[in-house]
């Protein structure tokens, strides 16, 4: 297309926001979590997008992706994103780079966007109004009544009719501690709200099934990454004796991780995460992958990120309403969504693009870069 806008300039920024209480899983623990930021410009116009990975992945994005995106048509979005991918080469692209991907990715579908006047799903083109969202966050930290209380705020104050919790505590050290908090968030949320959980690879095979006879007894009908999506093999046979839906993808950098995960038959609803995957380039030829086979796809985390691409798919299950980034998202942006009654509605008020802007103030206190 010729006479279209150029981008002029990307810059990087971030931003560190500590948790409000210790938080672990089954793999993990933290007491912060870092969101990198990226702008890029055209005209009088900048889109943002963003992703959650370390401090580091915005000198890739300074280094690396700025030269090849700068001076370049800004409608070429697919392009761009092809010309990342191959900038990073001898970088290595899983991980930090193409986290960096992602954030230039998200943040030139913004811009497009904005320069067309459109909300991002309107461009994309919408598959539904509505996407779906469930409440996740019962980190293995938390005592029963903070478990409780954050349960009880989804289901019963916002309305949301699905939740997750943490389990896999100490790489599996704490199998009946898991049962016993299971058990727990079955009855803060009674029998009608649908019941998931995520060990976050800490299992090893055997023990994975044996939780899963269990949870089954709970009606928990989503298991995620019962043993790491590392071993796709395994996780596989997992799937293929589990009683719930088993899911994993959610560490997945490339499109030929998916087509592998997909093809040996590991999941029953495929995860991929826009800000590690290569941002909604790539997360829409993921979702494609799934719909191929049959299978659903659902956003991993950071949900104002995916709202928008989310609701372009037809096969989207759900997207994560992940108390960390829904805290943070908070804080950094206006425009934020509601997910009153169990789901959110991208676009709804005309806003172009993402429909959100850096709260400057707000954000502040929180940049370290």
């Amino acid at each position: 297309m010729t006479d279209q806008p150029v981008v002029e300039q990307v810059d990087s920024s971030v931003y560190t926001v500590p948790t409000d209480a210790p938080e672990a899983d089954g793999t993990l623990t933290w007491d912060s979590t870092t969101l990198v930021l990226v702008t890029v410009r055209g005209g009088d116009v900048s889109g943002l997008g963003y992703t959650y990975a370390p401090a580091a992945t915005a000198a890739v994005v300074d280094d690396l992706l700025a030269a090849v995106v700068t001076g370049s048509p800004a409608f070429d979005v697919p392009r761009l994103n092809e010309e990342m991918c191959r900038a990073v080469r001898n970088a290595g692209r899983p991980g930090v780079a193409a986290q960096a991907i992602a954030a230039a990715d998200i943040a030139l579908w913004d811009l497009k966007a904005r320069l067309l006047g459109l909300p991002l799903v309107d461009l994309l083109g919408a598959a539904r109004d509505d996407v779906p969202v469930y409440g996740s966050g019962g980190f293995t930290t938390y005592d029963a009544e903070r478990q409780d209380r954050q349960l009880r705020g989804w289901t019963e104050d916002e309305g949301i009719p699905r939740v997750k919790i943490k389990i896999g505590e100490s790489w599996g050290r704490c199998e009946e501690r898991d049962r016993e908090r299971v058990r727990r968030a079955r009855a803060s949320v009674g029998d009608s709200t649908a019941l998931y959980v995520d060990a976050n690879g800490a299992y090893s095979a055997k023990q994975a099934l044996r939780v899963a006879d269990a949870l089954g007894g709970e009606g928990v009908t989503w298991f995620e990454e019962p043993v790491s999506s590392d071993h796709l093999a395994t996780l596989a046979a997992i799937r293929a004796r589990a009683p719930m839906d088993v899911t994993a993808g959610e560490y997945g950098y490339t499109l030929p991780y998916f087509e592998h995960m997909l093809t040996v038959g590991a999941v029953d609803c495929l995860q991929a995460d826009v800000t590690r995957c290569g941002g909604i380039t790539v997360w829409l030829r993921a979702a494609a992958l799934a719909h191929a086979r049959g299978l659903d796809i659902s956003g991993h985390c950071a949900p104002h990120a995916h709202a928008h691409a989310a609701a372009a798919v037809p096969n989207l299950r759900h997207l994560e309403w992940f108390h960390d980034h829904v805290r943070i998202e908070r804080i950094l942006f206006d425009g934020v969504l509601d997910p009153a009654g169990g789901s959110i509605t991208p676009g709804a008020d005309g806003s172009p693009g993402l429909g959100l802007t850096l709260a400057a103030e707000r954000a502040r206190p929180y940049r370290v870069r």
